[in-house]
């Protein structure tokens, strides 16, 4: 994976940069994910978590359904 920084514009001298995440296809396919799924950012304990917007996940202990 791969993390790059790509100019997006320039507004009068002020110059605004969008960030790229980089995955391999054989991770997104092992995801199940497709192009243009929208991703929800969670951020915890330094690391960033990506899960798509809109599906339940299970809680493996109580079996309780939490949307993410």
């Amino acid at each position: 994976m791969k993390l790059q920084k790509r100019f997006n514009r320039k507004v009068g001298n002020k110059e605004y940069n969008k960030w790229v995440l980089v995955l391999p296809q054989d991770e997104v396919e092992k995801l199940g994910w497709k192009e243009g799924v929208e991703l929800e950012p969670n951020i915890k304990d330094g690391k960033l978590v990506l899960t798509p917007k809109g599906k339940e996940k299970r809680d493996s202990k109580s079996g309780a359904a939490s949307a993410y």
